[in-house]
């Protein structure tokens, strides 16, 4: 379904379990109104991802993703030709005496689509949908793989020597994420709409987990989100973002737990830190202070 309006868009985001604030949901219909790439920059964990997914689920398609890493090439995140069958059509054709021609061998059926390719081609199980492509963390893909995605962000279109120009006949929404590990070039940025993603704040936080850990009972629930709220304000390497939140509230569960005390927290903290100089400071004191709320604690 295709959002009418910024309060629409909360409302659809919401129905699939995404729990945007007007800013983001702003921006996200901007990218639809306007049909321009969005890039969503911000600490990892706070629903850069999930938000691709979810608006896949709200257009009814299949969330195209791309997960780039050192040495993303174009082979694969565009396409490449499927050699072994053009070589076995190649002597099929020799065998009867043909002498095929180029371009009977780079033609559709040997073209292996990768998520770029895919995201200007038209759904077959969503027929009038956009695509939805997400090109998730490309602060981790090199610098050139950055230049190469120029073309699609501005003009929904490709370039494959032996075929020519593939465009999209209907623009996907492209949504681009970083966790900033490295600054993303200005040309990139300068094509897409920006959004800045921050940890969420409390009451949202507290309805995010409601709904994705049900499980947990409520009180639980409220006062896991507290906790981990001063617990991102201490000195830590990685703060537990909202995934974090939501395991620790299952796991909890799972324990048996329907209130926090420092026990089921000291036991439970790998849950939510992934580093042991960030285990090493949330120690016994330490934890006993968040749990009170104490002003000493979030500093």
């Amino acid at each position: 379904m295709q959002p009418t309006s910024i309060d629409h868009t909360q409302s659809l985001l919401q129905s699939h379990q995404y729990f945007a604030d007007r800013e983001t949901a702003t921006v996200l219909y901007l990218a639809l109104r306007m049909q321009r790439p969005l890039f969503l920059e911000g600490e990892p964990g706070v629903g850069k991802t999930a938000l691709a997914q979810a608006m896949a689920e709200v257009m009814g398609t299949r969330l195209l993703r791309l997960q780039c890493y050192e040495g993303l090439d174009a082979a694969s995140a565009l396409y490449e030709w499927d050699y072994p069958r053009q070589i076995m059509a190649l002597r099929v054709a020799e065998a009867r005496g043909e002498r095929p021609e180029a371009q009977s061998l780079y033609h559709d059926d040997y073209l292996l689509k990768r998520p770029l390719l895919e995201a200007l081609l038209p759904d077959p199980a969503a027929p009038g949908a956009p695509r939805v492509l997400l090109i998730d963390e490309i602060d981790r893909a090199d610098e050139p793989f950055e230049a190469f995605l120029l073309e699609i962000l501005s003009e929904y279109q490709v370039s494959i020597p032996e075929i020519g120009v593939i465009r999209a006949e209907r623009p996907p929404l492209i949504i681009v994420t970083s966790n900033r590990t490295r600054e993303v070039h200005d040309a990139l940025k300068r094509r897409c709409l920006y959004q800045w993603m921050g940890y969420p704040q409390r009451d949202r936080e507290l309805q995010i987990v409601a709904a994705r850990a049900p499980e947990a009972a409520a009180r639980l629930q409220a006062q896991a989100v507290d906790f981990i709220h001063r617990l991102r304000g201490i000195d830590l390497f990685k703060a537990p973002g909202i995934a974090e939140a939501i395991d620790w509230c299952r796991a909890l569960s799972a324990l048996g737990v329907t209130e926090l005390d420092p026990q089921s927290v000291r036991d439970t903290l790998g849950v939510l830190l992934k580093y042991q100089d960030d285990l090493a400071r949330a120690d016994g004191p330490t934890v006993a202070e968040l749990l009170a709320g104490t002003p000493a604690a979030a500093t």
